[in-house]
């Protein structure tokens, strides 16, 4: 058994207290003082997330790895970028994101603002040599600045505004309305039995020390303010078949050895359209994870039946999710902006 800290250890059975306390999702995802959600902010997001040109090849926008056409993630292990090359990690659902209090596995993202930007230089998955690199490509194509002064007045194509925009489109993100809202809102009717034993049994089990809250991924807490928690914690078979352990989570970003292995919580939201799981995307099952996650988070052997009410429950989480079209991105005339 891996140890746990005496913080950690009090923030658990503080959860566990709480776990009959079920939360509908919010209508609206919160969004920082500085950033308000604006329409035109959302129009120009969408055309960035979208837009692959801002990638070193031409080939990768956030969409590649995030398809809001979809699940919000690319159905891989890990993620492939530029020049085909992968990463260590699952790619994270970008529905409701904008429910967690930072972003990345590790957390080294406050905020979506920040986490836009990350992507883009990073050599594996959109590889250009730095994000002013990047905002270049958006100058060089006209179209581009009728909807950056749109969105946020004149002389406005900027590095963190092109973040801000892109940000303001992940928190329209949202999945609300899944028969479980609709059943802790009141209708009795709107998850069967069989899920309404998993809600039961999910508590029960103590899933809820750590998927918590509306967007079953941990605590509320302020923007940019994370809570981890250490991922596996008991040692089992589990562990050396997925290679749970491999991963130094949260210590890649801090360098604090203090930090290994500790990782935010995802969220179980529309969990059943977002496989494969775990940060290394090791399982490709559904009732599989959940196997896993008793035995290598609460050292715990479900029967099959409870294994099975779970995976109802879960299906339960999928929402409502809003219709997504995809924009006409501004053209060059004449030249291309990826070509050497």
């Amino acid at each position: 058994m891996k140890h746990l800290t005496p913080l950690l250890l009090v923030s658990l059975i503080s959860f566990q207290a709480q776990a009959t306390d079920w939360k509908a999702l919010p209508d609206s995802a919160p969004a920082p003082a500085d950033n308000p959600t604006t329409a035109e902010k959302v129009e120009l997001g969408k055309m960035l997330f979208m837009d692959p040109r801002f990638s070193s090849t031409g080939t990768v926008s956030c969409n590649s790895c995030h398809n809001v056409m979809e699940g919000g993630d690319d159905s891989r292990s890990v993620s492939m970028g530029v020049h085909g090359k992968t990463g260590g990690r699952n790619a994270p659902t970008v529905w409701n994101s904008a429910f967690h209090s930072v972003q990345f596995w590790d957390g080294r993202a406050p905020l979506l603002e920040d986490q836009a930007k990350g992507p883009v230089a990073n050599p594996i998955e959109m590889g250009m040599k730095d994000v002013e690199t990047a905002m270049e490509r958006v100058k060089t194509i006209p179209g581009y600045k009728t909807v950056f002064d749109k969105a946020f007045g004149k002389d406005s194509m900027t590095v963190e505004n092109a973040a801000k925009a892109v940000a303001a489109f992940e928190r329209t993100l949202i999945t609300p309305n899944s028969p479980y809202d609709k059943y802790v809102k009141g209708n009795k009717t709107a998850m069967n039995k069989q899920q309404v034993q998993g809600m039961n049994k999910f508590a029960e089990a103590g899933c809820t020390s750590c998927h918590s809250g509306a967007a079953f991924n941990g605590p509320e807490q302020k923007l940019g303010e994370g809570f981890y928690v250490m991922f596996p914690t008991f040692d089992n078979k589990y562990v050396s078949k997925y290679k749970l352990d491999e991963d130094k989570g949260r210590e890649e970003a801090t360098g604090k050895a203090t930090d290994r292995g500790m990782f935010r919580i995802p969220t179980l939201r529309n969990i059943t359209d977002t496989a494969p799981y775990f940060h290394n995307g090791s399982v490709n099952d559904l009732a599989e994870a959940v196997r896993v996650m008793a035995k290598t988070q609460l050292n715990s052997t479900l029967a099959e039946k409870d294994v099975n009410d779970i995976v109802a429950f879960l299906g339960a989480l999928t929402g409502e999710y809003p219709e997504i079209t995809m924009p006409r991105l501004p053209a060059t005339s004449g030249t291309s902006i990826i070509a050497d």
